[in-house]
């Protein structure tokens, strides 16, 4: 649960610097900002760890939720015509990657993958141990070969009467 509160916002964060940054370097002096792909790099790693580990299903359903929820709101924008997004809030960077990921839709995409991700019944299943039985619920015998039969028997798969 912790992880759900913890990982969205830091996945987020590095996504939106890297694509900012980047594209910021980009566009200014046609330079590769290494800064903006190790934040790239981390960002991925720590998503693909929200979505496909065996974290708290909750974990993926807060980040989904949240994700599709900030990804929704340039779609709705664009789609309304009303002002949704307020601006000075973020750095310059952050702004311009929110701007480009949400514009883009990916942003919405990566929240709809994580609810996606969470709503696998695996996820929600829990690690105990199955239950012992006792042995009187053990497999019956097969009719087809008996091991208590002679030598002759050894080599056939099949018990002859």
């Amino acid at each position: 649960m912790v992880a759900g509160l913890l990982l969205p916002p830091m996945v987020a964060a590095g996504l939106w610097f890297g694509v900012g940054d980047l594209t910021d370097k980009a566009q200014a002096a046609f330079q590769i900002s290494w800064p903006a792909w190790g934040a790239l790099v981390a960002a991925a790693v720590v998503f693909a760890f929200l979505a496909g580990s065996r974290l708290s299903p909750a974990a993926s359903l807060l980040g989904g939720l949240s994700f599709t929820g900030v990804g929704a709101i340039p779609l709705a924008e664009t789609i309304g015509g009303v002002r949704l997004m307020p601006d000075g809030i973020l750095p310059a960077s952050l702004q311009n990657g929110y701007l480009t990921l949400g514009l883009s839709g990916l942003q919405l995409a990566l929240g709809v993958a994580l609810l996606v991700v969470s709503t696998f019944p695996s996820r929600w299943r829990s690690s105990a141990e199955p239950a012992v039985h006792s042995p009187a619920y053990a497999p019956a015998p097969s009719p087809y070969y008996q091991s208590d039969a002679g030598p002759e028997d050894a080599t056939r798969p099949m018990f002859r009467d």
